[in-house]
């Protein structure tokens, strides 16, 4: 047994009980472990008003940092504080469920001085856009705001100040900006032919920036915050509610797809947290937070995030407190956690850390950095934890930090695992929120809007090319007519002068013919004027009247 981890002595032991006994309410996390064995009388806890100073549960998969959520929530719930948590794996749903009693974890809560025994928890079950067993989780996009949507899209300063120009336009043009949907078409709109001037109206917005923004929305909207954008709007304050009983109701949010989709989840977070700092009051230090998140999986949070995000972030972190509100990361090491965000940590539970790598080890070392001094050689204390095993070092009530303690966490009085989805689903289904939030609505808004003046231009449009059309049609026919007649009158000018052509070359034959039989008598007439001819005429006519009066002469 390495010698290490025998921090033992009673002065050790006095040490640690001292530093966790308060005199304010308190929450359990487990007990001192001393020569490997709980001690039962020196418990590990934090003060209630403590959980607002926020706090990191750490360690790597498997050494129980889900339990130590679950324990804290459970403790929180008890003592009347409502919690949120995402819960990534589905496993946080037993809270609703009371834990199976059984000799194995009868003896395990006997040996740490434990008053087990099975919980269930008033639980309400929340999913981003109605994905996954829960009810649906929505917000609008004039409530999101053009600010806090630039961070999650990581624009820059000018393109931030066009995309508010954007919403000013929308806010005095009566286009309700409600989902994705609506602001990508108000975009498509303000870059189309007929929507450029208008642009132009509200500041001078380029359309290569406005092409930028809508690009980054639609690269959102593929990553599923679609689904989180729409009506009826989730109201935050519906996380802070208590039971009847007077426990804190334990929101857990489903997020089955979130390892692929962490900018709903960063999204969602901000609009949340942005939401409840600017509509709390200021309550200073309080001795129970009004609300305690956890988030699990909180790399996934920060992997790969703007800077702008992580400025958020930081910023809300350190502000978030003065209203009454906690936050809890919980990740595999505290490297996972940028060092701005987690310098507002108050409360630390290490579980086992793991160094098989030169990075991994680096990591340790880092981590040791930062508890205070102790007895113990952290270094190597760290990598021998056993399961449900962890270094604790919380904020005392006089918000100093407490000493380092090796602690045996407690075990969960709710269950272990999911809960049944049919239980689940009946569970959704009783609460009152369904009514409030189950079903989804889509009013007119930006989207029907434009689409109906997009259709009404497109139609105007299409009437006045046909008109445009029919008038050039007729123009042409017109002009078609005045050629054909223009050719008409032409064809009949023409025919005029072939007739009068004609009528020229027929009277000339005619006065040639005259002319040539005038110059050439025919034979009958040459005979008929000719001496000879006329006197035989006579001649004859003298014989034909003679012998018609018989005073012809007689032959002898």
């Amino acid at each position: 047994m390495w010698e290490g981890r025998r921090v033992n002595d009673a002065a050790h032991v006095d040490l640690i009980r001292a530093g966790y006994t308060f005199d304010v309410p308190s929450a359990t996390l487990g007990v001192l472990i001393a020569d490997d064995q709980p001690v039962v009388d020196a418990p590990i806890r934090i003060p209630l008003s403590m959980f607002n100073r926020h706090g990191l549960v750490a360690g790597a998969t498997g050494t129980g940092k889900t339990v130590t959520l679950q324990v804290m929530a459970e403790a929180l719930s008890s003592a009347g504080v409502p919690v949120f948590a995402a819960d990534i794996k589905g496993d946080l749903s037993g809270m609703a469920t009371a834990a199976q009693s059984g000799e194995k974890i009868l003896a395990r809560a006997a040996g740490q001085g434990q008053p087990w025994e099975p919980t269930s928890f008033p639980t309400e079950f929340y999913a981003l856009g109605g994905e996954g067993i829960g009810i649906p989780v929505r917000a609008t996009i004039t409530a999101f705001g053009p600010i806090l949507l630039s961070k999650v899209l990581d624009l820059n300063q000018v393109q931030e100040s066009s995309l508010g120009l954007v919403f000013h336009y929308a806010d005095k043009a009566g286009l309700a900006l409600l989902d994705l949907k609506d602001l990508i078409e108000l975009l498509k709109y303000l870059t189309s032919d007929e929507g450029k001037a208008e642009l132009k109206g509200i500041g001078g917005v380029s359309t290569a920036t406005a092409g930028v923004i809508l690009r980054s929305l639609i690269t959102l909207a593929d990553q599923g915050a679609d689904v989180f954008f729409g009506e009826p709007e989730f109201d935050p304050s519906e996380l802070m509610r208590v039971a009847p009983d007077g426990r804190g109701v334990v929101s857990l949010l489903q997020l089955p797809r979130l390892a692929s989709r962490p900018a709903l989840f960063s999204t969602f977070l901000m609009w949340l947290l942005a939401d409840l700092y600017n509509d709390l009051p200021e309550v200073g230090d309080i001795d129970k937070p009004k609300l305690v998140f956890f988030f699990d999986e909180a790399h996934l949070l920060f992997n790969g995030a703007s800077k702008a995000f992580l400025d958020a972030i930081t910023q809300t972190v350190r502000l978030i407190r003065s209203k009454g509100i906690g936050v809890f990361f919980v990740t595999q090491t505290p490297k996972d956690v940028p060092d701005d965000v987690l310098a507002q940590l108050g409360s630390r539970v290490q579980h086992q850390l793991r160094a098989h790598t030169p990075n991994d080890a680096k990591a340790l070392k880092a981590t040791v950095a930062t508890y205070p001094n102790s007895d113990y050689e952290l270094e190597e204390l760290l990598q021998q934890l056993g399961i449900g095993e962890a270094i604790v070092t919380v904020m005392s009530e006089k918000g100093a930090p407490t000493p380092v303690a090796w602690t045996k966490i407690w075990a969960p009085t709710s269950q272990m695992g999911p809960t049944p989805e049919p239980q689940m689903q009946a569970i959704v289904d009783a609460s009152p929120m369904k009514a409030r939030y189950g079903e989804a609505i889509d009013r007119e808004s930006a989207y029907e809007l434009l689409t109906k003046r997009l259709a009404e231009g497109a139609r105007i449009a299409e009437e006045e090319r046909l008109e445009k059309e029919r008038a050039e049609q007729a123009a042409a026919a017109e002009k078609e007519a005045a050629r054909l007649e223009k050719e008409f009158e032409k064809q009949q000018r023409d025919a005029e002068k072939e007739r009068a052509r004609l009528e020229r070359e027929q009277r000339a034959q005619e006065a040639a013919r005259r002319k040539w039989e005038k110059e050439n008598p025919s034979l009958m007439e040459q005979v008929t004027k000719s001496t000879v001819f006329k006197d035989l005429v006579r001649t004859t006519g003298r014989e034909i009247i003679r012998s018609i009066f018989g005073t012809g002469r007689r032959s002898r």
